[in-house]
This record gives C-alpha cells, sequence and structure tokens, in this order.
C-alpha cells in the first residue's frame, strides 16, 4: 500500500486527470446499460410456469398482449383502428368482437354469457398481442405506438404498459433521488466536518465512484431499474464513512508530520487496513443477496458490492489527490466543529448499561413477533400512483367488464375437445372462477365453419392448444393463489403435463420463491458476516455480540411497519435484513475495536467502554445520518411505492441501528466481558 500512497501524493494531477478521463467511458456504459422494469423475468427458468410462458412465445408467437378497452367507437371505426394496428411490425394478432363471433351474426342471437364479455354499455374489447417478450424492447416500442395510433376513447392495458409507465415515471424521478440525496448529505457534512470546502470534495469522490460502478454495469447486460434507483443512493450512504475517516486522519497525521505529501501517505495507509475489515463484511452482506432463487437479488448484490469495492479503491486514490490539491482552500474554509464531544451521553449510557441490557430483553421478543406478522404484498402496479394511464386502464378493465386477473391453460394438441369442455365446466365452478375461453367452447356458440383462422391461430399451435381463463381475484392475493391450486388440479387430470401459467401464476411462484429467500438469504448473510468478524476481530464472542445488536436493530426496522399497520413491498421484506446488517455492521465494530485495544492496553472494562463510546459516538452519528440522508429524501420524494419504502426503511434503519449500538452494544461488552477475553486473541492474560 505504501507504494500507492506514494504514488497518488507525488503525481496528484495525474491522479486526478486520469480520474477525470475514466468518467467518458463510464458515461457511455451508464447510457449503454439496459434497464430492466419486470421482476417476473427474474424468476428462476427451471419453474413450470416460466417455461409455459416460453411456449405461449415459442409455439403461439403470444410474447405477450394487452386488451384495449374501446369507449363508444362504430364498426367501421373499429375495423379501420384493427387496420392501422396490424401495420405496427411486432404485433401478431388482432382480435375485436366481430372477429370472434363473425360480423355476419345478430347480436340478439349472441348468448348472454359471450355478449358480456365483449360489449357493455356501449365499451367493447379488442386483443392485442405480440410476437415478442412482455419486457423486450420491441413490446414497449409497440405499445408506445399504440398509444399514438389511439385516441382518448381507447384504454391501453396490460403489463407491458405498466412498465412503460415505471419507466416514465423512474426516469424522470432518477436524477431528482441523487441531488435529493446528495444535498441533505452535504448538510450533515458541513455540520460533522471542520471545513465548508471539504464535504465537497468528499461528495465528488462519492459520485465519481458512483459513475465508474453505474458505468462497469454494462458488462452485466442489463439491471433491473429497482437497482438503478437505490444504488447510487445506497452506494453514497454506506461509502461515506469511509472518505470521512480519510480525511480525519489525514487531518491528525498534519500535526505529526512535516509535509502534507507524508501526512496524506500515513493517512492512505492507516484508512486501507482500518476500512478493509469493515467493507468486507459490507460487501459480503451485498453478495449474501446472491443466494436468492430470485436472481433480483444477484441483481442487487453484485452492483451493490461493486460500489463498495469503487468506493474504497476512490477513497485511497482519487479522494488524496484532490485533498491534497485543494488543501489550501480547505485551510482558508476552516470552522469550528459542531457536533459536540458527547462526554455526558456516553457516562449516562455506560452508568445505566442494566437498564440498556433490560430493555434488549423486552423489546427483542416485541420487534421479533411484531417482524414476522409485517404485511407485505406482491401485486407490482400497487406500489405505482392511479393517475398512471396503465393503472387507470386496468382500474376500468375491472370496473367495467370484471376483468381483474387472466391467465392461460396450455394442453396437448391431442386433447379432445369434449374432454376441453368437460375441463373448463369443472374449473368454472370453482370460486372467484368469471368465465373461461377455448376455441372448442367458441364452436359450441358459433359454427366452425364461419370462424376465421386468425381466431383458431390464436386458441391452437401445431403442438399446443391453449385456453383463457379469467378470475374474479386479484393477482398475488391468497384467494387467487389457492384457485390456481385448485385449477392446476383439474388441468393435471385431463393432461399430467398441461400448464396453467400467466401473470397470476407468476406471481404465486414469486411469493412461494420470496417467502424462501427471505429465510436464506438472512441466514447466508448472517453465517458469511459471522465468518469475516471472526477473522477481523480475532474473537469466537464478539461475533455473536454483534450480529446479536444489529439483529435487534433489523427487527425493530422490519417490525415498524407492523406497528405502524403499513403494508410493504415483497422486496423490502427480504433484501432490508440484509442491507442493513452489512451496512450498519461497522458502527458496532469500530466501538468494539476501541474496546478490545483499551482492555489490551490495561484499562478497566468500564473505563475501556466509556473511552470507547466516548471516541467513536461522532463517528457511529455522522454515519448513520450521512447514510439516513441518503436514503430519507428519496424514500420521501419517490412515487414508486417500492423504491420509497425501500429506502424509508433502510433511512429508518440506519437510525435504528445507530441507537441501537450506542446504547445496547457497550452494555454487552460490560456484561460479557470475562468471556470475550477468553475468547479473543491476546485478550487471556487481560
Amino acid at each position: 500500500m505504501s507504494r500507492i500512497s506514494k504514488f497518488v501524493c507525488k503525481h496528484k494531477t495525474i491522479v486526478i486527470i486520469i480520474a477525470l478521463l475514466l468518467l467518458i467511458p463510464s458515461i457511455i456504459g451508464y447510457k449503454a446499460t439496459r434497464v430492466n422494469y419486470d421482476i417476473l423475468v427474474y424468476l428462476p427458468e427451471e419453474i413450470e410456469t416460466m417455461q409455459g410462458e416460453n411456449i405461449l412465445s415459442d409455439e403461439f408467437k403470444m410474447g405477450g398482449f394487452s386488451i384495449i378497452l374501446l369507449d363508444n367507437m362504430k364498426t367501421k371505426d373499429i375495423i379501420n383502428l384493427e387496420k392501422e394496428i396490424k401495420k405496427i411490425d411486432n404485433v401478431e394478432k388482432v382480435l375485436s368482437a366481430s372477429d370472434l363471433i363473425g360480423s355476419n351474426i345478430p347480436m340478439e342471437v349472441i348468448p348472454d354469457e359471450i355478449k358480456g364479455k365483449l360489449y357493455k354499455n356501449g365499451n367493447t374489447l379488442m386483443l392485442v398481442t405480440f410476437k415478442d417478450a412482455i419486457s423486450s424492447e420491441s413490446t414497449m416500442d409497440t405499445v408506445q405506438k399504440l398509444r399514438e395510433i389511439t385516441d382518448k376513447r381507447c384504454k391501453i392495458s396490460g403489463m407491458t404498459a405498466t412498465l412503460i409507465d415505471t419507466k416514465d415515471l423512474s426516469e424522470s424521478e432518477m436524477l431528482s433521488y441523487v441531488i435529493i440525496a446528495a444535498l441533505l448529505c452535504l448538510v450533515i457534512l458541513q455540520i460533522a466536518l471542520d471545513s465548508f470546502v471539504s464535504p465537497i470534495l468528499l461528495l465528488i469522490n462519492i459520485g465519481i465512484a458512483i459513475l465508474y460502478n453505474m458505468g462497469t454495469n454494462v458488462f452485466l447486460g442489463e439491471i433491473s431499474y429497482i437497482t438503478k434507483a437505490i444504488s447510487a443512493v445506497l452506494q453514497l450512504g454506506v461509502t461515506m464513512d469511509f472518505a470521512i475517516f480519510l480525511y480525519h486522519s489525514y487531518t491528525a497525521k498534519k500535526q505529526e508530520y512535516d509535509t502534507k505529501e507524508k501526512a496524506m501517505e500515513s493517512a492512505i495507509s492507516q484508512t486501507f487496513s482500518a476500512v478493509l475489515g469493515s467493507s468486507l463484511t459490507t460487501i459480503a452482506g451485498f453478495l449474501a443477496l446472491c443466494s436468492m432463487s430470485l436472481t433480483l437479488g444477484k441483481d442487487i448484490g453484485i452492483v451493490m458490492a461493486k460500489g463498495v469495492l469503487f468506493g474504497i479503491i476512490t477513497v485511497v486514490t482519487v479522494l488524496p489527490a484532490l485533498i491534497l490539491q485543494f488543501d489550501g482552500l480547505i485551510e482558508k474554509t476552516k470552522h469550528r466543529e459542531f457536533l459536540p464531544k458527547f462526554t455526558k451521553l456516553s457516562n449516562f449510557i455506560i452508568k445505566h448499561y442494566i437498564v440498556a441490557l433490560i430493555i434488549f430483553v423486552i423489546i427483542m421478543p416485541i420487534a421479533w413477533y411484531c417482524q414476522n406478522n409485517t404485511k407485505v404484498y406482491y401485486k407490482l402496479d400497487a406500489s405505482l400512483p392511479d393517475s398512471l394511464p396503465s393503472i387507470s386502464a386496468n382500474k376500468e378493465l375491472h370496473d367495467k367488464f370484471g376483468l381483474t386477473s387472466e391467465a392461460m391453460i396450455i394442453v396437448d394438441k391431442d386433447l379432445e375437445n369434449y374432454k376441453i369442455n368437460e375441463m373448463l365446466a369443472k374449473i368454472e365452478k370453482i370460486d372467484g372462477v368469471d368465465f373461461t375461453l377455448s376455441y372448442s367452447k367458441i364452436g359450441t356458440y358459433v359454427p366452425e365453419e364461419i370462424l376465421s383462422d386468425e381466431v383458431k391461430e390464436i386458441f391452437e399451435s401445431d403442438n399446443y392448444k391453449m385456453i383463457l381463463v379469467s378470475s374474479k381475484y386479484e393477482v398475488a392475493s391468497n384467494e387467487l393463489n389457492n384457485q390456481i391450486n385448485e385449477i392446476n388440479k383439474i388441468v393435471k387430470e385431463y393432461d399430467k403435463n398441461g400448464m396453467f401459467v400467466g401473470e397470476g401464476p407468476l406471481m404465486k411462484d414469486l411469493v412461494e420463491i420470496s417467502n424462501h429467500d427471505f429465510n436464506s438469504v438472512n441466514t447466508v448473510s448472517i453465517g458469511i458476516i459471522f465468518i469475516i468478524m471472526i477473522i477481523v476481530l480475532s474473537s469466537i464472542s464478539l461475533p455473536i455480540i454483534l450480529i446479536l445488536v444489529i439483529e435487534c436493530a433489523i427487527f425493530i426496522n422490519m417490525g415498524a411497519p407492523y406497528l405502524m399497520g403499513n403494508t410493504i413491498p415483497f422486496i423490502s421484506s427480504i433484501v432490508i435484513g440484509t442491507i442493513q446488517l452489512g451496512a450498519t455492521i461497522d458502527y458496532a465494530i469500530l466501538i468494539t475495536t476501541k474496546y478490545i485495544n483499551f482492555r489490551k492496553e490495561g484499562k478497566d472494562k468500564k473505563s475501556s467502554a466509556t473511552e470507547a463510546l466516548e471516541s467513536s459516538i461522532s463517528s457511529v452519528m455522522v454515519s448513520g445520518l450521512c447514510f439516513f440522508g441518503a436514503t430519507f429524501g428519496v424514500g420521501m420524494f419517490s412515487k414508486i411505492e417500492l423504491i420509497g419504502s425501500l429506502c424509508e426503511m433502510m433511512a429508518r434503519g440506519a437510525i435504528i441501528s445507530v441507537i441501537v449500538v450506542i446504547t445496547m452494544l457497550p452494555a454487552f461488552l460490560l456484561l460479557f466481558d470475562k468471556i470475550i477475553c477468553k475468547t479473543t486473541r491476546k485478550m487471556k492474560g487481560v
């Protein structure tokens, strides 16, 4: 490390120029990275519903579909609109009521069962299927073109339309996320540091690290919009304390060395040694997300682990060069530190450590209970504003036609029509099933001779038959999931290889996989961080104590929505615990490391705990406040509830971790001092 520190200090201008030049490929990579807005594509490829989606795409050329609600349009206008839509490249089929029942059949002879699903109070429906997948660029462009060629009388529903609205809203807010996070961090740093210029330099350094991280995402092919939205603010909050440590170290070293270059060389080496252990736990926490079956965790985990790594690299290279370059300006804008020494607070906490232990014993089971009973929602469009066009269209379809959830049954082509009709008769008796539609069923109402080939191609391919099932139940609800189980049982009776696919079944799989991931990812993160802390702290007992303290903070944070009567998005319940553990365990490591050092110097346990807390409390608070500032503003600002909820919980978790670490960790260190001394390297003689 000494060679790197000497090079940085000797060639600070070259380092800054190289850092700025590297921003060019980073920005290009950032622009070239595709952003995915469909969470369902992160489901494992091997599950039956995903295989069924592939069959729909390959056999029926139905990568996705939209139902268009037509309000008081004349037949000739509908026919003209069909012709216009068919001209769009990615459109596979366009079907309206006249295609389905035939234009020569009088409406009076059509059964009410069919007519009620096609016409209602002057409204009619049009089905448009797409060749490519729901979240593909081509399908999203196609739906955008549909919006352009239709007027206010046409409402376009479907997942692709929802993804487009999510994309537009997310992209319109993205810059604001970074600005809000940076401004709040700047305010906190201005209070915490002793110069008006140094906080700006620290933010510039983190900004460079964020751009490096976002630019290198191009090698991943694509990232989720959730990852894109939270990674910048999360990286800012998590890695800022590395930069603060270097600045404080440099300020202290200037009193010991003749030149600022030598002071910085020493500060770089000290910073790297000090933050290496804490950064490893943070990286490990993020990488634990890669163990999720839902590969969205891998997406977030790799990007954030990479972000922490870039944060360390820039802190020991770019930031020292910036500080040395602007050292004169830093000195000219010096001011007194506004944060107090917290001597009275630390003395009070140590004096009443028994009370802290009692509070812990009371709070821990209550927080655990609340966390386990926090309600979670899985319906993806529930996190979006009702004013968006797609949400409005979905609501109108539900209100006017009762269309809430549509899915498809895929069976073998050789399954006879009378068996299909028999199967559908059983399915229609299941509670909540609104209606079913197959080519065989249409044939019972309309003679096959007058049905167009286009209608048949919708429902039959070379190898499979497809049946549409509409449910009255909401996607991802317990009622729909139970209904799906019953439908699957009936389908398997008639075709053991038959599949029930679509948004509802996919969301059911998402619920089951997420429940598994919640337990597995927390276990993996605790296990990895425990092993790393054994190495970093050279102790068996300390990792248990530190993880127990942070887990208490996580339980409180995750249990808060239950007490407030809030329902959180499912992704928050999975990733928040791991993120909070990896990001805030550093606070506990800092205090614990100082406590161990003071005990090794021969000080008694109370003096060691008091001095460790007093000397660390400012750093822990500033670090926690930076994490809070980077995420709180975004949580309050974002109109996408999924993003807002994630950031709100991270902000709250940062503050809770600070409070729990400051008040309860010293109590545990004092209570288990004898065990700590016996199970920690070089402390047996203490």
